[in-house]
């Protein structure tokens, strides 16, 4: 296999498993579960997760499970971050 395919592939991991956290965190919250929420939730959960591709730049032989733990990681945290700083700036942008 050549070197942008396992990139690649590690990628899709990445993408996979903060779709997975930003679902899960949607089934486990009380807010009612709406079509919306659920596509949100995943995208930020993915988009977040696959930060964690910096690392490789730094780390080239990082081994997998090392950077499946950051990802998650920052899938958990970084959704909860980003999404309670958009309901901050939501609130600002309210017609008045």
């Amino acid at each position: 296999m050549q070197e942008h395919e396992s990139k690649l592939g590690m990628l899709a991991t990445l993408i996979i498993i903060g779709a997975a956290i930003g679902f899960a965190k949607l089934l486990v919250s009380d807010e009612k579960i709406t079509w919306r929420l659920a596509i949100g939730r995943t995208i930020l959960g993915s988009a977040t997760s696959t930060i964690a591709g910096a690392v490789v730049l730094q780390i080239p032989d990082i081994d997998p499970l090392a950077l499946i733990a950051i990802a998650a990681a920052l899938g958990i945290l970084g959704s909860t971050f980003i999404e309670s700083w958009l309901k901050r700036q939501a609130s600002n942008w309210s017609i008045k």
